[in-house]
C-alpha cells in the first residue's frame, strides 16, 4: 500500500471534494487504500501527519490560550498599559512592582487552571468512544478521533459516524442526521452512485461525521475527517458552542453586574481625583487598581480548580465529568429522570415463559425467537441475548435470507429464513404492533383459530404478565411466496404464534437510595417504553407515591397546559415513544426544575441532550455517551448518589469564592474609595491595593479542597444573581463601616501619619479579609466548623506574611513602616468586632436570602 505525502494528500482532498458522485474503487484507488483496510504502519503515518496538523496546535494554543486568559480583563490590560506608561515617565519601581504583582497573579491563576485542564483531560480519557475499523483485514477498536483517511469504518446500530464516508456495503442502514439536514426521521442508506450535484441530505451511498447508525449496519471508507468533514464545516461556520448550563448564565450575569458596578468606581474616583488637582497618573492607577481588587479576576482560575477538584473527586467513586460545567447543574439537580432496565433492574433479563395464545407452552415460540434473534444484525438488546442464552436450538437447516431491522416507530423486527423449499417471516416485538399484522392465531396443538376469537384472552394474559412485573414481547409468522428480499408491505396476514415473558428483577437496597435521593431534595421519575401494567409493578415494588401514570398515547392527546399541569405531578410515564422523553424533559425544565435525564440507548440521545445534566452510562452505544455531560461507570443509582453529593460540594465551594471576594472587598473598596476624596493623600498606594489583592486571593485559592457542612448537601442549591448582589452589599456594608473605624481610629485617635495610616489600614484590610472568609464559609458558627487543610494553611501564611511585612527589608519597595504596639491593639480589637458582627449578620442573611 503506498505512502501518502503531504503534497498528495491536497492533491487527493481535491479530488474527493465530491467523493459521493464516484465508485468505491475509484475513491480506495485515490485513497491509497483497499477494502481490507490500511495496513497498521501506513495508518500510524496518516494519524501521525493528521495530529501534526491539528491536535498538537490545539494543545500549544490550549496551555497559551489559557496563560493569556488570565489578562483578558480589560481593567487588567489598562492596568498594565498605565503601569508601562508610568515606567516610561520614570516612576520605574512603582511600575516595576505593580507589573510584577499583576504578573504573579496571573501565574497563580494559569498554574491552577492549567492543572485542572490537564486533569480532566486524564478523566476523560477513561470514556473514549470508540469504533471498529479494518487495520490488516481485522476488525480493530480506536478512539473516535483517531480515523484518518482510507479506513474501512464497520459501522452498526448505536455507532456514531466517525467521518465522511462512501458506502462500500450497507445491510438495512438507517442513519439519523438531524444533526446536519434537521430531518428527525431516519435517512435510509444504500450503495448506490448519485450525482455530483445531489443536496447533502439526498446522498444515500454517504455517511456523515456527526450522524449515528439507528439499524442496520455497513462498512464505508473515511473520506474526510475532522475539519474537512460536512459537519466540520457547519460548525465552523456557525462557529458552534454548546449551550450554557444555568450555573454557566448566572456566572456570566454576576460578572456584568460587577462589571457595570466597577466601570461606575473607576469614573467616579478618577473624576474627583483629578478635580482635586491630584496627579493625574497616580489618580488613574489609583482607580484602576480599586477596580482590580473589585473585580474577582481570579474567578474563571477558581471555577475551573473547583470544578477539575470535583471532577478528580466524582472519578473516584466511579463518575466521569464530560464537561465540567455540569457539575454545577448535577449539584442543582431536583428532578432525575431514568429508564428502569439496568438501572432500577439488574439488567439480568431471563426468558420465563413462552406461551400461546390460551396460556399453554409451546417450543415452537422459543424456536421462532431463538431464529428471529440469533439472526438479527441491527442492535442487539438484553432480550435478544435471554432469548440465545435460554435454549440452544440445532438451525442447520436454517438459512437468513433477508431482515427488516427493528426501529422504534415499528417496534418490531422480522428475519426471512428458509428451510429448504419453505421460507418464513418472523416477527417479534411489542404485542400491540405484532397483533396488528395478524389474522390468525397458531394454538400449542397447531391449531390454526381465527384472531378476533383469541384477542381478548391474549391481552388478559398480556397485561396479567405484566402486572407480575415481566416484560413481553409477541412473536408471530408466515409462509412467503415471494423473493429473497422482504419489505415492510410483506408484514401482514401473520399467524400469532405466542407471548414471550422476561424476568428482570429489581436490584437490591433501591428503596434507600430512593428515600436518600428524597432527602437530597430529588425526585425520581421513570420513563419507560414498557406498558402501564409492568410500569405499575415498578412503582408499588419501589413504594413510590404517584397519583397515576401517564402513558405515550395520553402525551399525544394533551394540550401544552394540560402536559404542565400533569409532568410536575406524575412519577411514572409508560408506553413513552424517543421523542415524548425530550418532551418530558423539556416540559419539566419549563417549569423550572433542573432536570437530570439518564440514558444509554440510541432512543436517548435527544432526551440527554435536552436535559439540563445528560447521563449515561460505559457501556452505553456510542450517541448515549456523546450526548452526556457525565458518564457512569456502573449503572447504579448509588453511584449517582455519591456524585450528587460531590456536586453540591463543587457548587458550594464555588459560591464561598464569590461571596468572600465581594463582600470585604466590596467593603474595603468602598471606604478606600470614599477616604480618597477626604484625604489629601492616597489612602492606599496603586501598588500597596494590588498587594492586598494578592494575598487575600491566596486563601481562596485553596477554596476547592475546602470541607462543606452536611447541611448544604442535603438540598439543592441553584444561582441567584439578586441574593448574591444583596449579600454583597449587606457584608460590603459592614465591612465599611468596620473600615471606616480603622481609618478613625488611626488617623484622628492615633494620630497616624501617612505611612502609618497606610500601613495599618493594610495590615487591617488583609485580617479583615482572610478571617471573614471563616465566617462565611459556613452556615454554623464558624467555631463549629473546621475548614478544609489547604485553606487554614493558605490563611496562616497570609496573616503571617501580614504581620511580617512592616518589619522586612520588602517593605521599603511598598512603602509601609513598623506600627506601635498601639496601633496593633486598635487593629487587633477592630477585626475582632468585626468577625463576631459578622458571624451575628450571616445566620440573619442566610435565612432571609435562603442562600
Amino acid at each position: 500500500m503506498s505512502t501518502v505525502t503531504p503534497h498528495e494528500s491536497q492533491g487527493m482532498n481535491n479530488r474527493l471534494s465530491i467523493f459521493w458522485s464516484m465508485s468505491p474503487d475509484e475513491v480506495m484507488g485515490i485513497l491509497g487504500t483497499t477494502a481490507d483496510g490500511l495496513g497498521g504502519p501506513e495508518a500510524d503515518r496518516r494519524q501521525v501527519r493528521k495530529q501534526k496538523s491539528t491536535l498538537l496546535v490545539r494543545r500549544h494554543f490550549g496551555s497559551v490560550g489559557i496563560f493569556f486568559s488570565q489578562f483578558k480583563s480589560p481593567i487588567i490590560l489598562i492596568l498594565i498599559f498605565a503601569s508601562l506608561l508610568s515606567f516610561f515617565l520614570h516612576d520605574d519601581t512603582d511600575a516595576l512592582i505593580i507589573l510584577f504583582i499583576v504578573l504573579l497573579s496571573g501565574l497563580l491563576g494559569f498554574w491552577q487552571e492549567n492543572r485542572s485542564a490537564n486533569a480532566v483531560a486524564r478523566l476523560l480519557a477513561l470514556v473514549q468512544t470508540k469504533i471498529t475499523v479494518l487495520r490488516d483485514n481485522a476488525p480493530t477498536e480506536i478512539p473516535l478521533d483517531e480515523v484518518v483517511p482510507g479506513d474501512i469504518i464497520i459501522l452498526s446500530a448505536g455507532d456514531t459516524v466517525p467521518a465522511d464516508g462512501l458506502l462500500l456495503e450497507a445491510k438495512d442502514l438507517f442513519v439519523n442526521e438531524a444533526a446536519l439536514t434537521g430531518e428527525t426521521y431516519p435517512a435510509e442508506k444504500i450503495v448506490s452512485a448519485v450525482p455530483p450535484q445531489t443536496p447533502l441530505a439526498s446522498r444515500k451511498n454517504s455517511v456523515f461525521m456527526g450522524t449515528y447508525v439507528v439499524s442496520g449496519s455497513a462498512n464505508a471508507v473515511a473520506v474526510q475527517t475532522g475539519s474537512s468533514t460536512e459537519f466540520g464545516h457547519v460548525s465552523e461556520r456557525l462557529k458552534h458552542r454548546l449551550p450554557p448550563t444555568e450555573f454557566e448564565h448566572g456566572l456570566r450575569r454576576f460578572g456584568y453586574f460587577l462589571m457595570e458596578v466597577t466601570l461606575l468606581l473607576i469614573i467616579i474616583i478618577f473624576a474627583v481625583n483629578v478635580y482635586l488637582r491630584r496627579p493625574v497618573l497616580d489618580a488613574f492607577l489609583f482607580s484602576l487598581a480599586l477596580a482590580v481588587g473589585l473585580t474577582p479576576q481570579l474567578l474563571p482560575a477558581i471555577v475551573s480548580v473547583n470544578l477539575a477538584h470535583g471532577a478528580r473527586q466524582m472519578a473516584g467513586k466511579k463518575v466521569i465529568v464530560k464537561r465540567l460545567a455540569s457539575i454545577e447543574n448535577f449539584g442543582s439537580m431536583n428532578v432525575l429522570c431514568c429508564d428502569k432496565t439496568g438501572t432500577l433492574t439488574k439488567g439480568l433479563v431471563t426468558v420465563e415463559s413462552a406461551t400461546d395464545a390460551r396460556g399453554k407452552q409451546n417450543d415452537k415460540i422459543l424456536l421462532y425467537a431463538y431464529l428471529n434473534s440469533f439472526f438479527e444484525k441491527g442492535f442487539r438488546n438484553p432480550m435478544d441475548e435471554a432469548v440465545r442464552n435460554y435454549r440452544q436450538f440445532e438451525i442447520g437447516a436454517f438459512q437468513k435470507l433477508d431482515e427488516i431491522p427493528y426501529d422504534f416507530i415499528r417496534k418490531r423486527l422480522s428475519v426471512l429464513v428458509s428451510e429448504g423449499p419453505r421460507r418464513i417471516i418472523i416477527t417479534k416485538g411489542a404485542l400491540t404492533n405484532v397483533l396488528e399484522l395478524c389474522t390468525t392465531a397458531e394454538l400449542a396443538d397447531g391449531s390454526l383459530i381465527p384472531l378476533s376469537d383469541l384477542r381478548t384472552g391474549i391481552t388478559n394474559q398480556f397485561e396479567e404478565m405484566s402486572r407480575r412485573g415481566f416484560r413481553v414481547l409477541a412473536v408471530a409468522y408466515r409462509d412467503f411466496k415471494g423473493t429473497s428480499a422482504i419489505e415492510m408491505a410483506d408484514e401482514m396476514d401473520m399467524t400469532f404464534l405466542g407471548l414471550l415473558a422476561f424476568a428482570d428483577p429489581l436490584k437490591q437496597g433501591l428503596t434507600p437510595i430512593i428515600e436518600k435521593l428524597n432527602q437530597l431534595g430529588i425526585q425520581l421519575k421513570i420513563i419507560t417504553g414498557d406498558n402501564r401494567h409492568a410500569a405499575g409493578y415498578i412503582a408499588r415494588q419501589l413504594g413510590l407515591k404517584t397519583p397515576g401514570i401517564l402513558t405515550g398515547p395520553d402525551l399525544h392527546k394533551m394540550s401544552d397546559d394540560a402536559l404542565l399541569r400533569q409532568v410536575a405531578g406524575t412519577d411514572i410515564f409508560a408506553e413513552v415513544e424517543p421523542n415524548q422523553k425530550e418532551q418530558i424533559i423539556l416540559v419539566l425544565r419549563k417549569l423550572g426544575h433542573i432536570t437530570g435525564f439518564m440514558g444509554d440507548g440510541i432512543n436517548d440521545a435527544s432526551a440527554l441532550h435536552a436535559a439540563d445534566v445528560g447521563i449515561s452510562v460505559d457501556s452505553a452505544v456510542d450517541v448515549a455517551k456523546d450526548a452526556a455531560d457525565i458518564i457512569l461507570l456502573e449503572k447504579d443509582l448509588a453511584v449517582l448518589l455519591d456524585g450528587v453529593r460531590d456536586g453540591r460540594m463543587t457548587f458550594a465551594n464555588t459560591l464561598k469564592y464569590v461571596f468572600m471576594a465581594t463582600s470585604a472587598n466590596f467593603g474595603n473598596l468602598f471606604t478606600m474609595a470614599a477616604a480618597s476624596l477626604i484625604l489629601p493623600f492616597l489612602p492606599l498606594l496603586p501598588k500597596q491595593i494590588l498587594l492586598v489583592n494578592l494575598l487575600t486571593d491566596l486563601p481562596e485559592m485553596a477554596i476547592a479542597g475546602d470541607s462543606v457542612d452536611s447541611e448544604m448537601l442535603n438540598v439543592p442549591h441553584r444561582w441567584d444573581i439578586h441574593s448574591i448582589s444583596r449579600f454583597m452589599v449587606i457584608f460590603g456594608l459592614l465591612s465599611s463601616i468596620f473600615d471606616a473605624a480603622t481609618f478613625m481610629s488611626l488617623l484622628l485617635v492615633l494620630g497616624a501619619s501617612t505611612e502609618q495610616l497606610r500601613t495599618g489600614w493594610f495590615v487591617e484590610s488583609i485580617f479583615s479579609a482572610s478571617l471573614v472568609v471563616m465566617v462565611i464559609r459556613t452556615r454554623r458558627p464558624f467555631f463549629r466548623s473546621i475548614p478544609g487543610k489547604y485553606l487554614l494553611l493558605a490563611t496562616l501564611f497570609t496573616l503571617t506574611a501580614t504581620v511580617l511585612m512592616p518589619f522586612i527589608p520588602l517593605r521599603q519597595l511598598f512603602q509601609f513602616v513598623p506600627l506601635p504596639i498601639s496601633f496593633w491593639i486598635a487593629i487587633a480589637a477592630i477585626v475582632a468586632l468585626y468577625v463576631i458582627s459578622a458571624e451575628l449578620l450571616k445566620t440573619l442573611v442566610y435565612r432571609k436570602l435562603k442562600l
